[in-house]
């Protein structure tokens, strides 16, 4: 005879639902514990590895920033052969050294900006360029520099249009840099003697409006004037 089934109550269909998600998922790692085992190890080689790459990065970085600062006297001084090479004999290993063996670091990119200032300054425009066009740090300041740079390569090369394109790019890469007003009157320059009188213009008035108190604001009169 068959007896009455028995009514369960929530709380033990709630043991019997916690019982078999227990059971399924003690299956599951039955069947696929290798697996298991092996993606999980994987993941924690992935997260060391991470870790480990940051601490590495921000070691580098520290050194970097050390070795640049034994640099500056130098650069700072206008020697700029001396700073580009370094010094044999002593710590200083020069800019150059620093870009080869830090350069994806911050202040490896800013060593960048400098050697290409070095560079420039002695009139060697290719090397400059090089390095100017490299820079990918995150420092906006630097950036405009590197744009800058490039469009007075250009102007060496006398390929006006794209000088005055890069020094566009400078003037609008940064709102804080006092030097905007001069890089939005070399862009202004440049499409002069490139032929493309309306951009100048451009350039030229948002001198005067922007920048009006500018030392570039006062040299850009003649130039209007010119293009009348």
């Amino acid at each position: 005879m068959l007896t009455k089934k028995k009514k369960l109550s929530k709380k033990e269909i709630k043991q019997d639902k916690l019982v078999e998600t227990y059971y399924k998922a003690y299956s599951f790692f039955e069947q696929n514990s290798q697996r298991v085992i092996l993606y999980g190890g994987i993941f924690v080689v992935v997260i060391l590895a991470a870790i480990f790459y940051v601490k590495h990065k921000s070691q580098q970085n520290q050194l970097a920033g050390v070795e640049l600062s034994r640099v500056m006297n130098m650069y700072d001084s206008g020697n700029y052969m001396e700073a580009i090479q370094g010094r044999p004999g002593t710590p200083i290993i020069g800019l150059k050294k620093i870009v080869d063996e830090y350069g994806s670091t911050e202040n490896g990119e800013t060593a960048k900006i400098y050697l290409a200032n070095a560079y420039s300054f002695q009139n060697k425009m290719d090397d400059a360029y090089k390095y100017y066009s490299d820079y990918s740090g995150s420092i906006s300041m630097y950036e405009a520099t590197a744009y800058a740079g490039q469009g007075a390569y250009f102007v060496s090369k006398k390929e006006f249009e794209k000088a005055a394109e890069m020094y566009t790019k400078a003037a609008h890469t940064s709102d804080q840099d006092v030097l905007d007003a001069e890089y939005l009157l070399k862009a202004g320059i440049n499409y002069m003697k490139a032929g493309q009188n309306k951009e100048a213009k451009e350039s030229f008035d948002k001198v005067k409006k922007d920048y009006e108190n500018s030392a570039a604001a006062r040299d850009v009169q003649k130039y209007l004037v010119q293009l009348n």
